[in-house]
C-alpha cells in the first residue's frame, strides 16, 4: 500500500501527490517571498514553508492544485512539517482534489439516515417544520461540508459528522435531567452549524467566504431560521422560535468565542458544553492518532497549545 502524508515519520523522505489546502503568500525578514503551505491528502494535512519563491511558483503553487512533494517530514516546536526540496504541478488529467480530500469516518447513508430519523422524532411542531425545511434548502452541502476550515472536523461530511455526534450525545445526556426539554436541544444540536454551509467555500481545499469572514455562521444560521419562518408563516417573534434562535446564537458560550449573546437557557448551555466536547474530544483523538505509547502529541492549537500523552496499555 503506497504510503500517505501522515503516515511518514520524523527525518522520513517522501516523493508523493498532495493537495495544496492553502498557500498564503509572505515576506520574510530578508524582504524575500516565501509561501506558508498546507499540504492535504486522504490521511491529513501537514504544513511547509517554501522559501525564496519565485513569481513562477507563486503562480503555479497555488490553494487547490494538486504537486508531487518531495521533502522530508520534520518537527519543528513539537509540530510536524515537512522540509520541501520539490514541488511539480501535476498534469491536468491528475487535478481530482476529490482524491486527497480526508472524509468522514461515518458513510453519508448512516448520516443520512440517522439524521432523517433525528427529525422525524421531533414532536415540537414548529421546531420540527423549521428544522425541517432548513436541512431541504442545504441537504447537499450539510453532508458534504467540514465542520471547520482547520482543528476539528475538517474534511469531507464533517459538518454531518460533527452534528451527528453531537446529537447522539445529548439524546444520552437529556434524560438524566428532568429539566432539560429534549426537543429543544436536539433541534438546537441540529442546526447549530450550519451557517457553514455559508460560511465556508466546501470540502476542497476549504476557505472562508467573505460573508463568512464579515459575518459568520453563527449569525448566519439565526438569518436561515427566520427565513424559514417566512417560508412557512411562522411568527419569528413567537416564544417557540426566540427559544429556538438563542440556542443558535448563544452556541459559542462566550462573547469572545464569538457569541453575540451568552446562553440564558438550559438546553442552551448544554448545546454549548456538547460542543465544546465533541470539538476538544475530537482534536486531541486526532492529535494522538499521531502519536505513540509513551510519548506525547503535537501541540493542539484550539486547546491552548497543550500536548496530549499518549498512554501506554497497562496490560
Amino acid at each position: 500500500m503506497d504510503k500517505k502524508l501522515k503516515d511518514f515519520q520524523p527525518n522520513e523522505t517522501l516523493d508523493i501527490p498532495v493537495l495544496i489546502k492553502s498557500a498564503d503568500v509572505r515576506t520574510a525578514q530578508d524582504s524575500s517571498s516565501y509561501i506558508a503551505l498546507v499540504f492535504t491528502d486522504s490521511s491529513g494535512e501537514i504544513t511547509g514553508k517554501l522559501w525564496h519563491a519565485s513569481q513562477q511558483a507563486i503562480r503555479d503553487f497555488t490553494t487547490g492544485t494538486v504537486i508531487q512533494l518531495t521533502g522530508k517530514r520534520e518537527t519543528y516546536q513539537d509540530r510536524p512539517q515537512i522540509r520541501i526540496r520539490h514541488m511539480q504541478v501535476l498534469p491536468s488529467a491528475d487535478q481530482d482534489p476529490h482524491a486527497y480530500t480526508p472524509v468522514a469516518p461515518t458513510s453519508r447513508e448512516a448520516l443520512t439516515e440517522f439524521v432523517e430519523q433525528t427529525i422525524a422524532g421531533i414532536q415540537e411542531p414548529t421546531w420540527q417544520a423549521i428544522v425541517r425545511w432548513i436541512f431541504k434548502a442545504h441537504w447537499d452541502a450539510f453532508f458534504t461540508y467540514p465542520a471547520a476550515k482547520t482543528n476539528h472536523h475538517a474534511y469531507e461530511g464533517g459538518l454531518a459528522y460533527h452534528t451527528v455526534s453531537m446529537v447522539k450525545l445529548a439524546q444520552k445526556i437529556a434524560p438524566l435531567y428532568d429539566a432539560v426539554d429534549p426537543d429543544l436541544l436536539i433541534s438546537g444540536a441540529l442546526l447549530h452549524d450550519m451557517g457553514k454551509t455559508r460560511e465556508l467555500t466546501g470540502p476542497i481545499a476549504t476557505q472562508y467566504r467573505a460573508e463568512g469572514n464579515l459575518i459568520g455562521h453563527v449569525v448566519m444560521i439565526d438569518e436561515e431560521i427566520v427565513r424559514a419562518c417566512d417560508a412557512l408563516a411562522i411568527d419569528s417573534h413567537s416564544e417557540a422560535v426566540i427559544l429556538l434562535r438563542h440556542m443558535v446564537l448563544s452556541h459559542h458560550g462566550r462573547l469572545e468565542f464569538g457569541a453575540p449573546v451568552l446562553p440564558q437557557l438550559l438546553e442552551a448551555e448544554l448545546l454549548h458544553q456538547i460542543d465544546q466536547m465533541d470539538a476538544s474530544l475530537t482534536m486531541i483523538t486526532n492529535a494522538l492518532a499521531d502519536t505513540k505509547p509513551g510519548d506525547y502529541s503535537e501541540r493542539v492549537f484550539g486547546l491552548d497549545n497543550r500536548r496530549f500523552y499518549q498512554r501506554r496499555s497497562l496490560d
